[in-house]
């Protein structure tokens, strides 16, 4: 899952380094996996931290000081395309933040113990996706402010919305799921095959 996340982060032209971050008990064997599946724009693997935040930190502050985008990607994500990637790179470019993201499919009902106390409009929600792409000073301030404040954040775009700075949404793909359960491998095997690529 990993390497197929990599090699398409690898591929993509924009991208001119990458900071893999994981696990302290992973360091070695991750790094091995890059080193054999001859990944060059690996630089380095580094420890995580204790939540999302200081993980994605961690990462950042591995970053060349010059790079001026910033894109950070789940490695639970591997089914990314580069279009995708290259499609929110040049819109951060312009705007200073994107992300992918796709329209909900399902009404989404906001409840309280059980019960719902609201319906949002589905029209006006998406789901989004990474990679999620910054400019990079934007990005490290931002995170730095939410870690600062103690503040938990499930994605990296919260982190600038909390400065009022807008995230501009691209297009996503209802493929670009992230594996979290063992329904999810079945179904990225489906689209892999439907690819033409298992």
């Amino acid at each position: 899952m990993l390497l197929r996340t990599l090699r398409t982060l690898e591929a993509c032209p924009y991208i001119t380094e990458i900071i893999v971050v994981t696990r302290e008990d992973l360091i070695v064997p991750v790094a091995q996996l890059c080193k054999d599946a001859a990944l060059l724009k690996v630089r380095k693997v580094v420890v995580g931290g204790e939540n999302r935040t200081a993980s994605v930190l961690a990462g950042l502050r591995e970053v060349d000081s010059n790079a001026q985008l910033i894109a950070i990607h789940d490695g639970a994500r591997p089914l990314v395309t580069e279009e995708i990637i290259n499609e929110t790179v040049l819109r951060a470019a312009q705007c200073g933040a994107a992300s992918p993201a796709v329209p909900v499919k399902d009404t989404i009902k906001r409840a309280v113990a059980g019960t719902v106390v609201d319906t949002p409009d589905r029209s006006e929600l998406y789901a989004v996706q990474t990679p999620q792409v910054f400019e990079h000073g934007l990005i490290l301030g931002a995170l730095e402010k939410a870690a600062a404040d103690g503040v938990e954040l499930t994605d990296d775009c919260a982190a600038v919305e909390r400065l009022g700075v807008p995230v501009q949404l691209t297009m996503g793909s209802y493929e670009n799921i992230k594996l979290t359960t063992p329904s999810d491998l079945a179904v990225a095997e489906a689209i892999l095959e439907g690819r033409g690529e298992l």
